[in-house]
């Protein structure tokens, strides 16, 4: 029945509304309406989660549409506004400033469809995509937003092998201008005030446990940042972490290990391509 933490340890986030700021929806109901996972089947042997920037993709998609502003870059004055820990209020601000710079939906969503993936990635989404359908419940999370994901994922023809996909919510307004909000309230220090990963992660395997009446056999986590270190702290024993090699993920899996022996309590496999993850799960598929 698997050793991950997930089947013995979870501790779900406080009751919608509780200890929340005012006005805020709780983290918990934000997720629930996100996930809506009545339609997954209930046979799935192993979970997988997938960041996006710089893990599907090859580069960071906030930082791509700023190949939209006049110039291709931003005014000093606005780059001026960002603040340490408030990194989705300031794309709000540059999305408002490409808008009033006349850039349009169309513009942005084929800047998105040209961002390449990163390396060996479309074999690896190939790979879980040819499995049989007990194999992978596969799920997307990621701090960017949900057109620019959406945009690429329809265009390299892969939206239908995430069963979901959990961003920054993002949508066109009626003045044509790409609108962002946060994705929910946390009360994580080691995260960015509008996303905690390892709260989503959370959240979305202890309900999914629930519903399906058994864990997953294992878990997986495919990242590279620094906000992908949080939710693989989460993971237990049998599961395992694919931190792109060299990237932020990786370096801090490294020095806790070093720091703190134990503390990290998951497979680590580094990763320079998504051919390496294959590798992998096809072991791990086959026991």
């Amino acid at each position: 029945m698997g050793d991950s933490i997930f089947t013995c340890c979870y501790v779900p986030p406080h009751p919608p509304g509780e200890g929340d700021p005012p006005g805020s929806r709780s983290r918990r109901s934000e997720i629930t309406m996100a996930s809506n996972s009545a339609n997954i089947s209930s046979d799935k042997r192993f979970l997988i989660f997938f960041d996006f920037d710089e893990t599907i993709v090859d580069e960071t998609s906030d930082d791509m549409v700023v190949q939209a502003a006049p110039g291709q870059h931003l005014p000093d004055w606005l780059k001026d506004t960002y603040q340490p820990g408030r990194y989705n209020e300031y794309m709000q601000r540059v999305l408002a400033y490409l808008a009033e710079q006349g850039v349009t939906e169309s513009d942005i969503r084929s800047i998105m469809e040209k961002i390449p993936a990163s390396p060996g990635m479309l074999t690896l989404l190939q790979f879980l995509r040819t499995r049989p359908p007990q194999d992978f419940e596969v799920v997307l999370l990621s701090d960017a937003n949900s057109f620019f994901i959406e945009s690429w994922l329809r265009r390299a023809g892969a939206r239908q092998i995430f069963h979901r996909v959990f961003s920054n919510p993002a949508t066109f307004n009626k003045d044509g201008r790409l609108v962002m909000r946060p994705f929910h309230s946390h009360d994580c220090a080691r995260c960015p005030n509008n996303m905690c990963k390892q709260v989503v992660v959370r959240d979305y395997v202890a309900r999914r446990t629930q519903e399906r009446g058994r864990p997953y056999q294992r878990i997986f986590y495919v990242g590279d940042g620094a906000n992908d270190f949080c939710p693989a702290l989460a993971l237990g024993p049998r599961d395992v972490a694919f931190p792109r090699r060299d990237f932020p993920m990786h370096r801090l899996i490294t020095e806790t290990h070093e720091a703190m022996p134990g503390e990290f309590k998951a497979v680590t496999v580094p990763w320079a391509s998504g051919e390496e993850v294959v590798q992998r799960l096809r072991r791990l598929v086959a026991e």
